[in-house]
């Protein structure tokens, strides 16, 4: 709706209640701004052009009764070409999905998306993260579907078998943590 809150940043993922900033800042030690400053959003473009990361959200419209942030809310749901962008972006091996395969999260409307084209995902590894591949017009892509950045999604972490060993190992071991060191390996 266009208004910010304080510590909201005018960029993807830039509101307070999502903290997908908060785990890149962590990983790379960036001393990132949360406001609403030009220099918040400059920041993570730089950080972004630096990492030759790209951020496309693959719905392009949607309906919502309540506004909020929730996946779940989204309703007459309008996808964006995102196999067809991968015609423009030749460089892109891989598609890192923000959230998992829940009712309108990023890997259900990809797969979606991907039937329409007639692509087929294959499975290498159902493991949270879960990763697959599909092949277009010669290129093999991965997708890795990471846990979601938002606070409901702490839920399914707190019963994720690797969170709880993890947690046992070390009881200070957070949610946090856990998005930290599974974003590590991806971002």
């Amino acid at each position: 709706m266009g208004e910010l809150e304080e510590r909201d940043v005018d960029f993807c993922y830039g509101s307070h209640h999502n903290s997908l900033w908060k785990y890149i800042d962590a990983i790379y030690d960036l001393k990132l701004r949360y406001d609403n400053s030009k220099q918040a959003i400059e920041e993570r473009k730089d950080f972004l052009l630096k990492k030759k990361i790209g951020i496309y959200d693959i719905v392009e419209e949607c309906s919502r009764e309540r506004i909020d942030a929730s996946d779940l809310g989204m309703s007459n749901v309008v996808l964006r070409d995102l196999i067809g962008a991968l015609d423009a972006y030749q460089n892109v091996n891989c598609l890192l999905f923000i959230g998992g395969n829940t009712k309108n999260g990023p890997e259900y409307f990809f797969r979606r998306h991907a039937k329409t084209k007639g692509v087929r995902l294959k499975s290498i590894s159902t493991q949270t993260p879960r990763r697959n591949s599909f092949d277009w017009k010669g290129r093999t892509i991965e997708t890795v579907s990471l846990t979601s950045s938002s606070g409901s999604a702490n839920i399914s972490i707190g019963s994720n078998p690797d969170y709880k060993r993890l947690k046992a190992d070390d009881p200070g071991f957070t949610p946090f943590d856990f998005r930290v060191r599974q974003y590590r390996q991806f971002i």
